[in-house]
């Protein structure tokens, strides 16, 4: 009953180097497991690395009789605690000449009220600002790379969403749904930013929402809703929702589709371009967002787009 794009595009990353988020299940598994078909040398970034590999082992295997094939490794990436985003960033800046595309996949949904490390909201601190942080703190190694693409994976979810810039930490009110609409929509805004400020630089970005999935995500719905929400939405998902393998193929539409590379900023879904929400393609809110982003991470004053990789903000 679900109808699923199936991305055809034959498109090579041979030689390219390809860092997926919590890739280890779900829909980055399969992302990530098609760039390495595809050639691409692929980075799982995720938080737990015991399950990471478990994953890479799964995925050579899967590959080892693929003519072309690239390899993938593992490291620990937990974007809940803006430490950890940076050590990460800073060990691949080490290691990796090149990054070709980064695609921003790891995501909460639906979680009871928490903070992350560092105070914030959890759905916020993890979809939005863990992301921010990891993708400016790569940044300029990733323009020294273009062309190059930065993929956000957002959801429809979005469009409930609102900005709620004097309390983006949900601390007057909280409700688990609207928290994650706000997270995803930030998700659009800052696609549309970084469109903005890379303007000409060979780095395109680009923001989907991959369906209704099978995944992980739904893991806390018990808690936050009430008991047996969990199975309900199981039972629904086997008439109604996408398998992960379905559910990455806008992700891996954006990634490497070469009628996308002179697009940037727009929204995708079943691997066609879609409208946004009006407040997705608000530039000021867009803008403040990126502001704002940069001091609750700590970069106030640091330009992103222009700074040196080799000298990053302590």
């Amino acid at each position: 009953m679900v109808c699923a794009c199936k991305y055809r595009g034959q498109a090579r990353l041979d030689g390219k180097t390809a860092i997926v988020t919590g890739s280890n299940t779900g829909i980055g598994k399969f992302t990530a497991l098609d760039f390495v078909k595809r050639g691409a040398r692929v980075i799982i970034a995720c938080r737990d690395t015991t399950k990471g590999e478990e994953a890479a082992k799964d995925i050579r295997k899967l590959t080892e009789n693929v003519e072309g094939a690239g390899t993938v490794d593992v490291v620990c990436l937990n974007l809940g605690s803006l430490a950890s985003v940076r050590k990460c960033a800073q060990d691949l800046l080490r290691t990796e000449d090149k990054i070709h595309l980064l695609v921003n996949n790891a995501g909460v949904m639906a979680c009871p009220q928490g903070k992350t490390e560092d105070g914030f909201e959890t759905q916020f601190g993890v979809n939005h600002l863990g992301h921010f942080l990891f993708t400016c703190l790569l940044l300029n190694r990733i323009i020294r790379s273009a062309p190059a693409r930065i993929v956000n994976v957002s959801s429809y979810g979005h469009v409930w969403g609102t900005m709620n810039f004097d309390d983006l930490n949900s601390e007057t009110s909280y409700s688990p749904s609207k928290a994650y609409a706000q997270s995803k929509l930030a998700n659009v805004l800052f696609t549309k930013e970084l469109a903005r400020r890379l303007q000409g630089t060979g780095v395109t970005t680009y923001s989907l929402h991959p369906g209704a999935v099978k995944t992980e995500l739904q893991r806390h719905l018990d808690d936050s809703f009430f008991k047996g929400a969990q199975l309900i939405m199981a039972g629904l998902g086997k008439l109604f929702f996408k398998t992960p393998e379905e559910g990455a193929q806008t992700s891996i539409y954006c990634s490497v589709d070469e009628n996308l590379a002179d697009k940037t900023g727009l929204y995708y879904s079943d691997c066609k371009e879609k409208a946004p929400s009006a407040k997705a393609c608000d530039p000021e809110s867009a803008l403040k967002l990126w502001e704002v982003s940069l001091k609750m991470v700590g970069l106030e004053d640091w330009d992103p787009v222009t700074a040196d990789d080799h000298m990053l903000p302590s």
